[in-house]
């Protein structure tokens, strides 16, 4: 079995500046094969080997729900209770409880976060309204299941997740002795520290040997109903569906349930198929997915017939359609923690457009999709406090509705090619046509 696996990985991290990659396979209940290869400490030559704990970025998220799920099993808390801004469990859980995308980094041991998550926690549509990936949801789940349970997140998932699985060393912390430690693609240590205010979506740390044992194993901890109603998922894809935490293969081929994490230093994978009763976990150290996603798909295409990487890859991007929107001047503003601050739109000649915030202009791409009349990034600063620590780019995606283009602006931060990975913050606004042209 995967008799290339030696040199598929040091392929993939050759061939894409990857410092390690730990892979797991478990078949119902009993790891089968591990192995790692390359170091978890590139300074320090350092070897990475398969009790090498990895930060899991997003894939906290299904131990997240699992623990929520145990809270409802345990008459403590109801899914489809309305809670925090009138959006259940279950919708939070699904990315539908009608928050933006969000995340936070705060890098190292000292200091205090530079971005306060309360004002950003809004809602940004009605409750099961639409879908989109929300960490701040998550960020709502772990305040709901300490108000239900009177523990922390990471407690009473280690008490009654974890633990029961015997995963004892599987953790949500801010940091985790003896992890692998983190590498932008050029090669630069991320700080061993990280916090954020969104522990439950992020702050998960395993072995892979662990990480594809629970892959496996949560619905132990479940009612049958509750296990079910973990693969109910809503279709964000052709391929895909999103559940209670966990990503669910739809339209033909084999039942794989899968969720992907990748943050600053950080690209891992965790897959079950379910009627195997087969897992896998790959889990590497480095901004870039490519490793990642060379391997698993190597792993999975060797052990799962009719496996494709379109089952298990949470594509959010929506395609393309050309701009409609007349050429002219639109004027309106981005609302901020700070408050309103003024936004101004030209609809350029081409499919471009220029955007102003204050002093600050840049012209840039624009186009459209189904739902958006504008879509496009500008290099620009918002001028808030907020912005100017998370990053020089501000993304729209605005709707056309009864004659005004409402939506949202975005700060981010280009990757890490230069710096470390920043935030990523969302703010509605709303602009009126001023002159069409």
């Amino acid at each position: 079995m995967l008799d290339d696996l030696e040199a598929r990985c040091a392929e993939a991290m050759a061939g894409y500046g990857c410092p390690s990659v730990s892979v797991a396979v478990a078949v119902r209940g009993e790891v089968i094969r591990a192995e790692s290869y390359g170091l978890a400490d590139t300074g320090a030559g350092i070897p990475a080997t398969v009790r090498t704990p990895y930060a899991l970025a997003s894939v906290t998220k299904p131990v997240t729900a699992a623990a929520v799920c145990v809270a409802a099993d345990e008459g403590l808390l109801d899914l489809d209770a309305p809670g925090p801004l009138g959006a259940t469990p279950r919708q939070l859980l699904r990315h539908r409880g009608g928050l933006g995308a969000h995340y936070d980094f705060h890098y190292g041991e000292e200091g205090e976060p530079a971005i306060d998550a309360e004002p950003y926690t809004r809602l940004q549509r009605a409750p099961g309204s639409g879908f989109e990936y929300a960490n701040l949801g998550y960020r709502l789940l772990g305040r709901l299941l300490e108000d239900a349970t009177g523990q922390d997140l990471a407690t009473y998932a280690r008490e009654r997740v974890l633990g029961p699985l015997g995963l004892d060393g599987f953790r949500i912390a801010t940091h985790c002795p003896g992890a692998a430690t983190r590498y932008t693609p050029d090669g630069r240590p991320y700080p061993q520290g990280l916090r954020t205010s969104h522990p439950g979506a992020t702050l998960g740390w395993a072995t892979a040997p662990q990480l594809a044992l629970f892959a496996q194993s949560w619905p132990r901890l479940l009612k049958p109903e509750t296990a079910a109603a973990v693969l109910d998922a809503v279709p964000i894809g052709e391929h895909l569906g999103y559940g209670l935490g966990w990503c669910v293969s739809r339209g033909g081929g084999p039942l794989l349930v899968s969720h992907g994490g990748g943050m600053g230093g950080v690209a891992v994978m965790a897959v079950s198929a379910p009627e195997p009763g087969l897992s896998v976990a790959v889990l590497t150290n480095t901004t870039a997915k490519a490793a990642r996603d060379a391997v698993v798909a190597y792993v999975l295409g060797e052990l799962v017939p009719g496996f494709r990487p379109e089952l298990i890859s949470p594509v959010f991007s929506v395609p393309a359609r050309p701009l409609t929107l007349q050429e002219g001047e639109w004027a309106g503003h981005a609302s901020t923690p700070e408050g309103e601050v003024p936004l101004r739109l030209r609809i350029l000649p081409g499919a471009r457009a220029e955007l102003a915030t204050g002093d600050e202009s840049a012209a840039a791409s624009v186009d459209a999709t189904a739902t958006l009349a504008l879509r496009g990034s500008f290099p620009v600063q918002l001028p808030t406090a907020d912005a100017r620590v998370s990053g020089p780019v501000l993304g729209l995606e605005l709707r056309l509705e009864e004659g005004r283009l409402t939506g949202v602006a975005r700060v981010y931060k280009e990757g890490d090619r230069e710096g470390l990975i920043g935030n990523l913050l969302t703010h509605p606004c709303e602009l009126g046509l001023v002159r069409a042209d």
